[in-house]
């Protein structure tokens, strides 16, 4: 996990986690100006469940645990114990950002459809 941890911090990377989280900051202000359209409850939901579940939970939860983990060494009792700790709890977060990066998706969607005339 620290190999990952460490050749998952790309530049490719950085831009769909932070261009997603800018564009997402877009959306919400515009869906808060423009807030009589129908889309846009659709749009700050997802933008907000972005902004939250991920962008926030990566920096709270995932980001200080990869942190804590790439300062041990993964053969000392230590880094076991730390480990243990690690996959059980970092799994946890990453299910909660998954969850909220789909719901975020759906809502986006919806909210695109919306746009479209094509939900109503």
């Amino acid at each position: 996990m620290q190999s990952i941890n460490v050749a998952a911090i790309t530049a490719p990377f950085m831009v769909a986690l932070f261009g997603t989280a800018a564009a997402c900051v877009v959306l919400a202000v515009v869906s808060v100006i423009d807030r009589q359209r129908p889309e846009s409850g659709y749009l700050l939901t997802g933008a907000l469940l972005y902004l939250v579940g991920v962008v926030v939970v990566t920096g709270v939860a995932n980001v200080p645990r990869n942190n804590t983990l790439a300062a041990v060494d993964p053969a000392s009792a230590d880094g076991a114990r730390l480990w243990a700790d690690y996959l059980v709890t970092w799994t946890r977060w990453n299910h909660i950002r998954t969850a909220t990066a789909l719901a975020a998706a759906a809502a986006l969607t919806i909210a695109l459809q919306s746009a479209r005339g094509h939900v109503t």
